[in-house]
């Protein structure tokens, strides 16, 4: 159906996608049929940040803003489901149209806003439906909110999805959000992470949890090695569990699309193929930074095997689809699995663990 979904305005095809996707795979029976075609799993039980994967293919925010499919959506292949972004409150986020597809890129344009249904009501679709795989949930800051009281903000999204979700991740980097960016800068950055982590641990307590939940920072591929250094500082400061490297980017330069038709597009964060490069450079970047001590998710340009494998390499210890998916469809998920398995056996390693950064680690060495 790509084809025909790709004739048809971005968002409404997507809108469409989810919708088909809760409705065809909402009995068990379904899912089972779709286990069966997609999932594959050589990898099994990985352990990252306290969590257990049963592959390391996640499907990165954005895709299900509502938590709606997520249920379905395990049943395609992905060893783990991230929802949102969601805010305190519903918001429509920015006017439409604000999804645009540039094929010759394999990327996407969006300045979506975070439109979603709001934490509560998001909480509730995944009690209602829950994934049958690991569930992250990206929380950000509402539109209407002044960047001065973001913290009360963000604290009342983490406390009313807290006891659906496996991991929660803080997204300070959207480019889509009035200076939702300046929620990077140091000083900003720790007072939002230590006030999400004593409630992180008080909710814990009185939730009879054994440990807090992982706490994910996503951050953005527009800044410099200096401001992730200060950034990653920050986020092993306040026992962040891992970092999501790395949202979309503002820049458009070494695009085969025409100018005229990019620059129609209008503003917004840039995804896909484009961003490969500089997220598996910021990856690095971090890996090196913390002498892989703090996990990382990569995401951004990844479409094959391949393309995971170099981000592994990098240092991240799992990897995120969102425009690849979009594009490739379904059948990525096993793809990249099996494929990855496959360059694992020809490379001689005995366990995913053995590649994470070990690109990084020879550069290092051979410096």
């Amino acid at each position: 159906m790509r084809p025909i979904l790709f004739r048809v305005p971005a968002e409404s095809a997507h809108e469409f996608a989810l919708h088909s996707l809760s409705i065809a795979l909402s009995s068990r029976a379904a899912r089972k049929f779709a286990e069966r075609r997609f999932q594959s799993e050589p990898f099994r039980n990985l352990k990252r940040f306290g969590l257990t994967f049963r592959n390391p293919v996640g499907l990165a925010a954005g895709f299900d803003k509502n938590g709606t499919a997520a249920q379905a959506l395990s049943a395609l292949g992905f060893g783990f489901i991230e929802v949102g972004t969601v805010t305190r409150e519903a918001q429509p986020g920015n006017p439409r149209p604000r999804l645009f597809r540039l094929p010759q890129d394999r990327a996407l344009i969006n300045r979506a806003g975070f439109n979603n249904c709001g934490a509560a009501e998001l909480a509730e679709n995944i009690r209602r439906h829950p994934p049958d795989c690991a569930l992250g949930i990206n929380i950000g800051k509402s539109r209407a909110v002044a960047i001065e009281e973001a913290v009360p903000d963000y604290l009342a999204s983490f406390d009313a999805v807290y006891d659906v979700a496996d991991y929660i991740a803080v997204n300070v980097s959207s480019p889509n959000t009035p200076n939702l960016r300046e929620l990077q800068r140091p000083d900003m950055l720790l007072k939002l992470l230590d006030s999400l982590q004593r409630r992180n641990e008080e909710l814990a307590g009185r939730n009879g949890l054994s440990r807090p939940r992982p706490l994910l920072l996503k951050i953005a591929p527009d800044l410099t090695e200096s401001e992730i250094q200060s950034i990653v500082d920050v986020a092993s400061e306040t026992g962040m569990s891992g970092i999501i490297a790395t949202n979309t980017t503002t820049r458009r330069d070494g695009l085969e699309t025409p100018p005229a038709k990019v620059a129609a597009c209008g503003d917004g964060g840039l995804s896909g193929a484009p961003l490969q490069t500089r997220s598996n450079e910021i990856i690095s970047m971090i890996f090196r930074h913390t002498r892989g001590s703090l996990p990382i998710i990569g995401v951004g340009g990844v479409f094959t095997a391949e393309d995971a494998w170099e981000k592994i390499c990098a240092g991240a210890s799992l990897i995120q689809l969102y425009t690849g998916f979009i594009y490739e469809g379904p059948g990525v998920t096993r793809r990249i699995n099996e494929g990855l398995a496959a360059i694992l056996k020809r490379k001689g390693l005995h366990s995913l663990d053995d590649a994470v950064g070990s690109h990084v680690r020879t550069t290092v060495a051979n410096a």
